[in-house]
């Protein structure tokens, strides 16, 4: 009777499971950690790297995307659902702007986004998508926001968030350093997401992709050099502040 609950997409278990559904959670889980965080004027992503294979040309492996000219996704999970994922959402906003002659404001393409994947968990012959995502992007007031949705089709607004493997660790973190002070300078909020991504990654910047967008700008992917001077200044305030605290326990 249990297996029955298992592979039934539809039927609740006696306690009230549908255990598909925290499959792909677990899908969720086993992926590349990305990280999302929201400042004053400005929305930065960044993501943890897999190393490729020496042949395979690393330009055909991205775990963020770009929705609208406003809009950004980055994901944990699988890709190929992604991929399908992302290429709804754009065809969403397009449509969107085609109908009502303004880009889509982040509300309503997180929502949409949460409702496809809500629809593909209540159907027979479907399955839910096997990832988290976070979205970030500024309405046309100017105001930046970033969304996360989960497989189960639940969306949440963030001031910042991580999913994927070890993404616990990082969110914790980033509610231990995350303020309204980091939040006012685009800078600091960009080293807060290279450090909180550091937390996980061990081989430095090239195993790291940052993307970010500020108020009235286009979206920037970060090149390699960026990124890997980035995490050399992270790395040695971080360090810094580590020698700071041993010298000021060593007084008391």
């Amino acid at each position: 009777m249990s297996s029955s609950y298992d592979h039934a997409i539809t039927v609740f278990s006696p306690d009230g499971h549908l255990f598909q559904v925290e499959y792909a959670q677990e899908a969720v889980k086993k992926g590349s950690t990305a990280v999302g965080l929201r400042g004053d004027g400005i929305v930065v992503l960044g993501v943890e790297k897999r190393s490729v294979p020496k042949l395979q040309d690393e330009r055909t492996v991205r775990k963020i995307h770009k929705l609208d000219d406003h809009v950004c996704m980055a994901f944990a999970g699988l890709t190929a659902d992604a991929r399908i994922l992302v290429n709804m959402a754009r065809v969403e906003c397009q449509s969107y702007r085609l109908t009502m002659e303004d880009p889509v404001s982040m509300a309503y393409i997180a929502r949409h986004i949460a409702s496809v994947k809500q629809h593909f968990t209540q159907r027979p012959g479907l399955r839910p998508f096997g990832l988290s995502a976070l979205i970030v992007g500024f309405d046309y007031d100017g105001s930046a926001h970033l969304y996360q949705t989960d497989p189960s089709g639940t969306f949440h607004e963030w001031k910042a968030n991580a999913i994927g493997r070890n993404g616990k660790t990082v969110r914790e973190f980033l509610e231990k350093h995350y303020t309204d002070e980091i939040a006012a300078s685009d800078e600091a909020c960009i080293k807060l997401t290279v450090r909180a991504l550091l937390e996980v990654v061990q081989s430095g910047g090239k195993n790291i992709e940052l993307a970010v967008m500020r108020r009235g700008k286009a979206l920037e992917i970060l090149d390699t050099k960026t990124v890997e001077k980035l995490v050399e200044e992270t790395e040695a305030e971080r360090d810094a502040e580590a020698e700071a605290k041993k010298k000021a326990a060593g007084k008391s």
